[in-house]
Parts: C-alpha cells; structure tokens; sequence
C-alpha cells in the first residue's frame, strides 16, 4: 500500500467520521425533541443523556446487519473507489449541512444511500447497484413513519384507556418519570442503527483498499467504537432549529404523548436493526408524534409543517445523490 494510499484512506475515514458527527448533530433532535418539548428534561440535560445511550448502543446491539447493507448491499463492492467514497460523503455532508440550516429534518441515513448511489451511477451505470438492498432502504421509507404512527397511535389509546380514571396531575407526574425511561430506549435505537451507516461505509472504504479482506463478516472492532463515539459526540452538540420543529411545530406534547411517541419510535428501530434495514430515524419519530397526535387532538397537528417534512423525505436521495455526482467528479480532476 501506498503513502498517497495510506492518507488518502485517512482522509476518507476523518470525512466519515465528520457525517457521523453530522448525523448525531442533525438527528439529535429525534432522539430529545420530545423530551425537551414536554420539560422533562431541559436541552442541555437532554443532549448528553441521549449521547450516553448513543454510545452504550455498541455494547447492546451486536448484530451489524444494518452495516453489512450499507457495505456491502447497496452497491456492488468492486466498482467502488476512493473517488465513490469521496463523493458519497461530501454528497452527504452537504444535504445535512442544508437541511440543519433551514431546520428541515431529513434523513441523514438516506443522505448517505442518496450520496453512495449517485457516485456509483458516475462511474459504473445502474447495473452497479445492488437492488436487494435498495429494495430494502425504500420499503423501510415507507415502513418506519407508518410503523411509528400505528405504534404511537396504538400506545396512546392503550394508556388513555389504562389510566381513564387517573387524576391528570398524578398521571402527569408519572409519565414525566417513565419518559426518561422511552427517551434512553429510542437514543439507543437511535445509536443502534445510525451509528452503523458510517460503519457500514468505513468498512466499504477498507475493503476496497485492501486494509481488510473482502470476506470478513464483520467490520474491525476499532470502527464500531469509533462510529459511535463519533456520533454520541455530534448528539452531545445537539441540533436545535431542528428540535424546534420537531417538539413543537408539529404538534404540542405532554410527558404523557412524548412517552407513547418515543416508545412506538423506539420499537420501530429495534424491528429494523435486527432486519438490518437502514431506516431514517426523522421518518420514524415524526411517524410516532403524528400519530400521537392525531389521536389526542387530530387538529392540533400542523399539517402543512408535516407536508414539508415528507417533501424534505422525497428530495434527500436525489439531491444528495446530484451533490455526490459532482464531488466525484471533483475528485477526479483533483486526487
């Protein structure tokens, strides 16, 4: 191998790391918008809880299905470059930068699909993707909002009726306790299934390379700590034009909605980490809160703020994608 191999694949692997700290960034919203929403907990709090139970995800969730589909599913791995790996990241980085700043959460699993697919189509045409896997990440778009709104949905109906006949503040008090418990159970599916895209793709880039075989099951035991300490720290940063939006512009929760809300959401991701599925965890929560809502109060949900969210959804793998293409072709010319 190389020197120019060597930082080259360095270089690859601090960008990485940078999404990951992006995707924590961006996607810290998911995982406290609701607690924030509610004053369980007040941002600051909030943040470095739901970082803790980033983290702790690598020490809960073994099976790396999610990365072995991001490595090895979506693209074939032979036509796969340093130049691929470029543009995907900085396809990626870019559709979050754009979407934090406009405090549209979008889905930075689906930037990083978005970003892997468009570099690939530059170099190889469509018969260099894998259509099993991208099969997979599409039906999941679907899948994980409404996933998260029957199960938000459904939650909130069984406890309205299980404490029909609770004093509201007695209740209040209750649900404020128990959503710690929801919150640290959707941080860590959160960490769970974000942290192995970056996973996933670091894996990819040390495959091509050479610095790990083809034919290895699973990625180095330094990568996965890595990723999710990577990401941890991007959520201990926070996101909070996007918090906004998703505690309070969608609609207005109680402990006791945020509690419904985060337990459907967080079931969901568990379904689909162990599927290995690499869903967006922005569809699944902005899923369990709609349906939360709709169940308490339908007309308290702003509607036109959840139709930009899903415009936002329906763009993140093209634009990305556009984004990707022309990185790739910068680094063509300049590497």
């Amino acid at each position: 191998m190389t020197h120019d191999m060597f930082w080259m694949v360095a270089m690859l692997i601090g960008l990485a790391l940078l999404f990951d700290f992006l995707n924590g960034f961006h996607d810290a919203a998911n995982s406290i918008a609701t607690v924030v929403s509610t004053g369980v907990l007040n941002p600051a709090q909030a943040v470095v809880f739901a970082a803790f139970f980033n983290f702790v995800a690598v020490f809960v969730f073994h099976n790396l299905q999610v990365a072995a589909t991001v490595g090895k599913g979506i693209v074939l791995a032979e036509v796969v470059d340093t130049h691929i790996i470029f543009g995907a990241l900085v396809g990626a980085i870019a559709w979050n930068v754009i979407t934090w700043y406009y405090g549209i959460p979008s889905s930075s699993s689906h930037a990083l699909i978005g970003g892997l697919v468009g570099a690939v189509l530059c170099k190889s045409g469509w018969q260099a993707l894998v259509w099993d896997g991208i099969g997979k990440t599409v039906l999941f778009i679907l899948i994980s909002p409404a996933l998260g709104f029957v199960l938000g949905s459904a939650m909130m109906v069984a406890v309205a009726w299980m404490f029909r006949r609770a004093q509201p503040d007695k209740a209040d008090r209750l649900f404020r306790r128990l959503q710690l418990l929801s919150a640290g159970a959707y941080s860590l599916g959160h960490g769970g299934n974000d942290a192995q895209k970056t996973i996933g793709i670091i894996w990819l880039l040390l495959i091509v390379t050479g610095y790990t075989s083809a034919g290895s099951h699973i990625p180095p035991t330094w990568v996965v700590l890595v990723c999710h300490a990577a990401m941890a720290l991007g959520t201990g940063f926070g996101g909070w034009r996007i918090v906004r939006t998703m505690g309070q512009r969608i609609t207005k929760l109680r402990p006791v909605g945020g509690f419904c809300a985060e337990t459907g959401g967080a079931l969901t991701l568990f379904v689909a980490t162990a599927l290995g599925a690499p869903v967006s965890t922005t569809h699944t929560i902005t899923g369990a809160i709609v349906g939360v809502g709709a169940v308490q109060r339908p007309g308290t949900i702003r509607w036109g703020i959840a139709g930009n969210i899903v415009w936002a959804w329906v763009l993140t793998i093209p634009a990305s994608g556009l984004i990707a293409a022309g990185a790739y072709y910068f680094g063509l010319f300049f590497f």
